[in-house]
């Protein structure tokens, strides 16, 4: 994988934006090997992202983001640089089902995934010796009414002495507290097997089922304090008919569902996505 520095922008729409970070990034010969744009015209705002090879650039990430600040002021960026050489720090959280987590480990240990998963974290020991096996720690965390607030306590203590990027609820069937939500804001992602904001919260597939649907799908989705509400990074969908149970669809939508799982975590990690109100930019 070649060595690139990933440059991330939005701000208010206006003209010489691009210009700008052209100018600055050609000045000091910096090579763009990617580069994308979006401007939504609705809500007057402008999105870039641009990967640099990182050996075209005469200084480090420090040294750019000093001599990047003043353009940031002058146009009001939220910005962020990142560099691929430094893999996410990523942690799993999961239950019971196995096939989302599964994917994921799997996909690490073939080197699809640029990401470092650096433990797993479940409130039941089903999937341990699955983990264990990918020489990941597994964490035991037991949740219940009694329990609730020491159990998440020790979640996110966890979170910080593994100094994660990311948290990745892979059919995690619990409801983080707000405190959490709101800490790690843009931090955690869930996977949810529907395709939202249809057949939201417990049941989907029942939901589903009930109503007739001859589409079931999968929403991968930023995590906020409004249940299964958050900015949606990736979705997928399968075409069913009315001869399927409910067995049928879970068994079908667990494809849906790792697939829009990791298509979604991908992005994230390669810096691709841009949140904004209630919304995301993703770029391909």
């Amino acid at each position: 994988m070649e060595h690139t520095y990933r440059l991330v922008i939005s701000c208010p729409d206006r003209v010489g934006i691009v210009a700008k970070v052209s100018n600055f990034l050609s000045t000091y010969n910096g090579w763009i090997t990617e580069a994308s744009h979006h401007s939504d015209s609705q809500a007057g705002w402008f999105f870039m992202r641009h990967e640099i090879k990182a050996e075209s650039i005469p200084f480090g990430l420090e040294q750019f983001r000093i001599a990047f600040e003043p353009i940031a002021r002058e146009f009001d960026m939220n910005w962020h640089i990142a560099d691929s050489a430094q893999p996410k720090k990523v942690i799993l959280m999961c239950s019971k089902e196995s096939h989302c987590v599964a994917d994921l480990l799997h996909r690490w240990h073939s080197k699809e995934i640029n990401a470092e998963i650096v433990a797993v974290i479940s409130n039941h020991e089903d999937l341990r010796r699955m983990v264990e096996w990918h020489e990941i720690p597994y964490h035991y965390i037991p949740v219940d009414r009694s329990s609730r607030d020491e159990a998440f306590g020790e979640v996110d203590g966890l979170i910080e002495g593994y100094e994660a990027d990311v948290v990745v609820l892979a059919r995690y069937m619990q409801v983080l507290p707000a405190s959490l939500c709101e800490k790690y804001s843009g931090k955690v992602i869930n996977i949810h097997h529907s395709f939202l904001p249809s057949f939201a919260g417990a049941r989907p597939y029942h939901q589903a089922y009930s109503r007739g649907v001859k589409l079931i799908g999968a929403t991968c989705h930023y995590v906020t304090q409004d249940l299964d509400e958050g900015p949606i990074i990736e979705q997928d969908v399968l075409r069913i008919s009315h001869s399927d149970s409910i067995e049928d669809m879970v068994r079908l939508g667990k494809d849906v569902e790792k697939n829009a799982l990791s298509r979604g975590l991908r992005a994230h990690i390669e810096d691709r996505v841009i949140t904004y109100e209630n919304k995301t930019v993703v770029f391909d």
